[in-house]
Protein backbone atom coordinates (compact mmCIF):
# COMPACT_ATOMS: atom_id res chain seq x y z
CA UNK A 1 0.00 0.00 0.00
CA UNK A 2 2.99 2.40 0.36
CA UNK A 3 4.42 1.60 -2.64
CA UNK A 4 1.44 2.29 -4.57
CA UNK A 5 0.73 5.71 -2.63
CA UNK A 6 4.28 6.56 -3.31
CA UNK A 7 4.21 5.58 -6.72
CA UNK A 8 0.92 7.24 -7.25
CA UNK A 9 2.00 10.59 -6.10
CA UNK A 10 5.57 10.79 -8.06
CA UNK A 11 4.14 9.91 -10.89
CA UNK A 12 2.05 13.07 -10.88
CA UNK A 13 5.69 15.05 -11.10
CA UNK A 14 6.69 15.02 -15.06
CA UNK A 15 10.76 15.22 -13.66
CA UNK A 16 10.38 11.49 -11.91
CA UNK A 17 10.06 8.40 -13.51
CA UNK A 18 9.13 5.25 -11.63
CA UNK A 19 11.07 2.24 -13.20
CA UNK A 20 10.53 -0.66 -10.55
CA UNK A 21 8.96 -2.11 -7.32
CA UNK A 22 10.46 -4.07 -4.79
CA UNK A 23 9.61 -5.99 -1.79
CA UNK A 24 12.48 -6.90 0.34
CA UNK A 25 16.29 -6.64 -0.11
CA UNK A 26 17.19 -9.38 -3.01
CA UNK A 27 14.62 -7.59 -4.90
CA UNK A 28 15.73 -4.44 -4.16
CA UNK A 29 19.29 -5.23 -5.03
CA UNK A 30 18.39 -7.18 -8.29
CA UNK A 31 16.12 -4.63 -9.41
CA UNK A 32 18.52 -1.75 -9.29
CA UNK A 33 21.19 -3.83 -11.13
CA UNK A 34 18.54 -4.47 -13.79
CA UNK A 35 17.51 -0.55 -14.63
CA UNK A 36 20.48 1.13 -13.15
CA UNK A 37 18.21 3.81 -11.84
CA UNK A 38 19.12 7.35 -10.40
CA UNK A 39 17.76 7.27 -7.24
CA UNK A 40 16.59 3.70 -4.76
CA UNK A 41 13.84 5.29 -1.88
CA UNK A 42 14.38 2.88 0.85
CA UNK A 43 12.79 1.60 4.44
CA UNK A 44 14.36 0.56 7.19
CA UNK A 45 12.14 -2.44 6.88
CA UNK A 46 12.14 -4.62 3.64
CA UNK A 47 9.81 -7.87 4.80
CA UNK A 48 11.64 -9.12 7.69
CA UNK A 49 15.09 -8.03 6.95
CA UNK A 50 16.63 -4.29 6.78
CA UNK A 51 16.74 -1.70 4.65
CA UNK A 52 20.33 -0.77 5.46
CA UNK A 53 21.23 -4.23 3.93
CA UNK A 54 20.20 -3.35 0.97
CA UNK A 55 21.14 0.05 1.00
CA UNK A 56 24.94 -1.11 1.28
CA UNK A 57 24.50 -3.56 -1.24
CA UNK A 58 23.80 -0.96 -3.71
CA UNK A 59 26.11 1.41 -2.84
CA UNK A 60 28.97 -1.49 -3.26
CA UNK A 61 27.68 -2.74 -6.45
CA UNK A 62 26.00 0.19 -8.36
CA UNK A 63 28.01 3.68 -6.93
CA UNK A 64 26.11 5.52 -9.28
CA UNK A 65 22.86 4.96 -7.56
CA UNK A 66 22.12 7.18 -4.84
CA UNK A 67 19.92 5.94 -1.77
CA UNK A 68 17.29 7.22 0.32
CA UNK A 69 16.06 6.58 3.65
CA UNK A 70 12.21 7.00 3.61
CA UNK A 71 10.99 5.68 6.84
CA UNK A 72 9.29 6.54 9.89
CA UNK A 73 12.11 5.07 11.75
CA UNK A 74 13.71 8.32 14.00
CA UNK A 75 15.90 7.08 16.56
CA UNK A 76 19.37 7.57 16.39
CA UNK A 77 20.27 3.95 15.90
CA UNK A 78 18.16 4.10 13.09
CA UNK A 79 19.80 7.49 12.03
CA UNK A 80 23.26 6.31 12.25
CA UNK A 81 23.02 2.52 10.87
CA UNK A 82 21.55 4.33 7.76
CA UNK A 83 24.72 6.95 7.99
CA UNK A 84 26.80 3.41 7.89
CA UNK A 85 25.30 2.12 5.24
CA UNK A 86 25.72 5.13 2.98
CA UNK A 87 22.49 6.04 2.45
CA UNK A 88 22.65 9.81 1.09
CA UNK A 89 19.97 11.07 2.60
CA UNK A 90 17.43 9.93 5.76
CA UNK A 91 13.71 11.28 5.26
CA UNK A 92 10.99 10.43 7.52
CA UNK A 93 7.35 9.26 6.00
CA UNK A 94 5.61 12.34 7.27
CA UNK A 95 7.33 14.42 4.46
CA UNK A 96 5.13 16.05 1.80
CA UNK A 97 5.26 15.49 -1.73
CA UNK A 98 6.52 18.59 -2.95
CA UNK A 99 9.40 18.19 -0.41
CA UNK A 100 10.31 14.82 -0.86
CA UNK A 101 10.53 15.52 -4.53
CA UNK A 102 12.80 18.46 -3.32
CA UNK A 103 14.34 15.68 -1.77
CA UNK A 104 14.73 13.41 -4.73
CA UNK A 105 16.22 15.74 -7.35
CA UNK A 106 18.48 17.38 -4.64
CA UNK A 107 20.41 14.08 -3.91
CA UNK A 108 19.99 13.55 -7.50
CA UNK A 109 21.98 16.65 -8.22
CA UNK A 110 24.82 15.46 -5.27
CA UNK A 111 23.23 16.48 -2.24
CA UNK A 112 22.81 14.51 1.37
CA UNK A 113 19.67 15.82 2.97
CA UNK A 114 18.61 14.95 6.93
CA UNK A 115 14.83 15.49 7.58
CA UNK A 116 14.80 18.26 9.93
CA UNK A 117 13.23 15.89 12.26
CA UNK A 118 16.27 13.68 12.22
CA UNK A 119 18.76 17.09 13.23
CA UNK A 120 16.80 17.39 16.06
CA UNK A 121 17.66 14.19 17.03
CA UNK A 122 21.10 14.37 16.37
CA UNK A 123 21.07 17.28 17.95
CA UNK A 124 20.19 15.76 21.60
CA UNK A 125 22.72 12.74 21.17
CA UNK A 126 24.80 13.63 23.92
CA UNK A 127 28.42 12.00 24.64
CA UNK A 128 31.93 13.19 25.77
CA UNK A 129 32.49 16.98 24.02
CA UNK A 130 29.26 17.16 22.49
CA UNK A 131 28.78 20.91 24.33
CA UNK A 132 31.70 21.66 21.91
CA UNK A 133 30.81 24.29 19.18
CA UNK A 134 31.32 25.31 15.55
CA UNK A 135 34.48 27.20 16.56
CA UNK A 136 35.80 23.57 17.37
CA UNK A 137 35.16 22.29 13.68
CA UNK A 138 36.85 25.58 11.78
CA UNK A 139 39.99 24.26 13.52
CA UNK A 140 40.42 21.05 11.63
CA UNK A 141 42.42 21.36 8.64
CA UNK A 142 40.74 20.77 5.21
CA UNK A 143 42.29 16.82 5.44
CA UNK A 144 40.77 16.69 8.30
CA UNK A 145 37.28 18.11 7.45
CA UNK A 146 37.45 16.25 4.24
CA UNK A 147 37.97 12.92 6.26
CA UNK A 148 35.30 13.61 9.17
CA UNK A 149 32.60 14.62 6.22
CA UNK A 150 33.50 11.24 4.55
CA UNK A 151 33.12 9.72 7.89
CA UNK A 152 29.66 11.20 8.45
CA UNK A 153 29.16 9.66 4.81
CA UNK A 154 29.23 6.11 6.45
CA UNK A 155 32.32 5.30 4.94
CA UNK A 156 34.96 2.88 6.25
CA UNK A 157 38.46 4.50 6.88
CA UNK A 158 39.71 1.61 4.11
CA UNK A 159 37.28 3.82 1.71
CA UNK A 160 38.24 6.89 2.63
CA UNK A 161 41.78 5.94 2.00
CA UNK A 162 41.53 4.91 -1.36
CA UNK A 163 38.87 8.27 -2.13
CA UNK A 164 41.84 10.35 -0.50
CA UNK A 165 44.65 8.59 -2.23
CA UNK A 166 46.26 7.94 1.66
CA UNK A 167 46.88 4.64 3.38
CA UNK A 168 44.80 3.01 5.73
CA UNK A 169 47.02 3.83 8.57
CA UNK A 170 47.26 7.83 7.76
CA UNK A 171 43.77 7.81 7.56
CA UNK A 172 43.27 6.03 11.40
CA UNK A 173 45.96 8.49 12.94
CA UNK A 174 44.14 11.74 11.03
CA UNK A 175 41.00 10.19 12.73
CA UNK A 176 42.24 9.62 16.23
CA UNK A 177 43.80 13.74 15.94
CA UNK A 178 39.78 14.19 14.74
CA UNK A 179 38.69 12.64 17.74
CA UNK A 180 41.05 14.19 20.42
CA UNK A 181 40.86 17.57 19.24
CA UNK A 182 36.85 17.80 19.15
CA UNK A 183 36.68 16.18 22.23
CA UNK A 184 35.04 12.76 21.01
CA UNK A 185 35.83 9.23 21.92
CA UNK A 186 33.33 7.09 19.06
CA UNK A 187 32.94 7.59 15.39
CA UNK A 188 28.85 7.79 15.54
CA UNK A 189 29.37 11.09 18.14
CA UNK A 190 32.10 12.52 15.55
CA UNK A 191 29.36 11.76 13.03
CA UNK A 192 26.49 13.40 14.37
CA UNK A 193 29.10 16.37 15.54
CA UNK A 194 29.84 17.17 12.06
CA UNK A 195 26.29 17.04 10.56
CA UNK A 196 24.37 18.99 13.11
CA UNK A 197 26.97 21.51 12.56
CA UNK A 198 26.51 21.41 9.55
CA UNK A 199 22.93 21.23 8.45
CA UNK A 200 22.36 23.94 11.39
Amino acid sequence: MVRVGLRTMLERFTTIEVVGEASNVAEAVALTGQVQPDIVLLDVRLGAESGFTACRSIRKLHRQTRVIILTSYSDENAIFDAMAAGADAYLLKEIGGDALVQAIEGVANGQSILDPAVTKVLSRVSGPGEAIGRANLDRLSPQEKRILALVAEGKTNKEIAGIMGLSDKTVKNYFSHILDRLGLSRRSHAAAFYIRHQYS
